[in-house]
């Protein structure tokens, strides 16, 4: 894709993750698809394969959704790993950069534990009822 077409092509893709409803985001990805399928064939094609995957975070709760969608948390353990192990500079060994790791995340996850990062509640409500009768 021209580097020239990427900020308005960007701009529409963005309408379809921003939308709410599963059912809004996929008739936007259908309108993108169809918009954009004869001049850029393989970037439209990716797009619609990857496009289930995508937008599985619509299947959670409202309040989940921007969670989910978000990996700011994953990216900011990535980080915080990073900056420990740069102070060391030189390990031993494999297995002394492997326990800095663990214990950096370790320690994360006990903040994470005290911290209510979702709250399950409106998840457990969606589970406890039925979507579809047996037939």
């Amino acid at each position: 894709m021209p580097q020239s077409e990427r900020g308005v092509v960007a701009e529409e893709l963005q309408e379809v993750f921003v939308a709410r409803r599963r059912g809004t985001a996929e008739s936007l990805a259908q309108e993108f698809v169809e918009r954009y399928r004869d001049r850029f064939k393989r970037a439209v094609e990716v797009f619609a394969q990857g496009l289930g995957e995508a937008l599985t975070y619509l299947d959670f709760p409202g309040v989940h959704q921007r969670h989910i969608k978000s990996t700011n948390v994953l990216e900011w353990l990535i980080r915080e790993v990073k900056r420990r192990t740069r102070v060391v500079g030189v390990f031993p060994g494999e297995g002394s950069l492997v326990n800095l790791a663990t214990v950096v995340m370790l320690r994360a996850t006990e903040d994470w534990a005290f911290r209510r990062y979702l709250d399950m509640g409106p998840l457990w409500a969606a589970e406890e009822k039925p979507t579809k009768i047996a037939t």
